[in-house]
């Protein structure tokens, strides 16, 4: 299935895989793009040379191209948009603000630079920009969401920019994905259905707790603040919601929660950790490698499309 995604990256399916904090390292990186797609190291909060160190880790088990992850919040933004280029990275995607200050840089060094977006208007701007591409994430997907849903947000991105769009939010299977190419993309991007892979290495709790949720498990906590986050029910968002509706203040519900994603991604506690998942956790029934999911879900989206 060739795209404008998979000739300009370089992939032989037009699936890449999220740049997940605290989930998408080397391992899973590595095992995305052997099997054919685009894995992501996700930078989150790690310094420059941590980075640094899973990006030669990929490169020591894969000659297939993967990418960075680039977090613009993280204090090491800076760092670590340099250790791309120092590291010859041929894809960054990027989240959590506006890349631009780092778009001359990158694309000196001959980077594919791919945003995240959730609003036409930024995508417009990423277009403008240089951004080689673009993935409208809708609202169904799991950790920092915005308003729109995939259905509603691609067929509009695709619409004003000219640039490839790559969707993301709500896919898991082959069906998503053909859903996705009937709405203008070009590609899709995928987490959740990665954190059961086999090679992605977060604890057996959390790969279990995605495994057993039902449609319903999905809840988001800090709506109300502006910063609102996609995740499964527990005891924590249970408690954080209570006191969201109660009114606390923005800086106390932050402090209850620093730490929780690694707590549960790391330690296993899904009890009291965050247990980042989108909507399309309760599709999500088994673990398999990477190229037993990819394989799986390009014959199911080809037979459709082919429809």
């Amino acid at each position: 299935m060739k795209t404008r995604i998979t000739e300009l990256l370089g992939i032989e399916h037009p699936i890449i895989q999220g740049g997940m904090a605290w989930v998408a390292e080397n391992h899973l990186a590595a095992a995305v793009s052997q099997a054919g797609g685009l894995g992501l190291i996700g930078g989150a909060n790690a310094p420059g040379e941590v980075v640094r160190d899973y990006i030669r880790k990929v490169k020591e088990v894969t000659d297939k191209p993967f990418g960075v992850n680039v977090m613009l919040m993280s204090p090491y933004a800076d760092d670590v948009a340099k250790v791309v280029v120092e590291e010859g990275v041929k894809v960054v995607t990027t989240g959590a603000g506006n890349p631009e200050k780092y778009m001359e840089m990158w694309k000196a060094a001959g980077i594919r630079v791919i945003p995240v977006v959730a609003s036409v208007a930024l995508a417009r701007r990423m277009e403008r920009s240089g951004a080689d591409a673009v993935v409208a994430e809708g609202t169904e997907s799991g950790g920092h969401i915005g308003e729109a849903t995939t259905m509603t947000l691609v067929p509009q991105v695709a619409d004003a920019v000219s640039i490839p769009v790559i969707a993301a939010g709500g896919i898991a299977d082959g069906r998503g994905i053909a859903a996705a190419f009937m709405l203008g993309a070009e590609a899709v991007q995928m987490g959740t259905r990665f954190l059961v892979a086999k090679e992605c290495v977060i604890h057996q709790n959390y790969k279990d707790r995605v495994l057993k949720a039902k449609d319903i498990d999905s809840t988001v906590t800090g709506r109300s603040h502006g910063h609102p986050i996609r995740c499964l029910r527990n005891q924590m968002t249970r408690e954080y919601i209570k006191l969201e509706n109660q009114g606390t203040p923005f800086e106390e519900l932050e402090y209850m929660t620093l730490g929780a994603l690694r707590k549960a991604v790391q330690e296993g506690d899904v009890a009291t950790g965050t247990v980042m998942a989108g909507q399309i956790a309760g599709m999500v029934s088994r673990e398999q490698t990477c190229k037993e999911m990819i394989d799986e879900m390009m014959e199911q989206a080809g037979k459709l499309l082919g429809r």
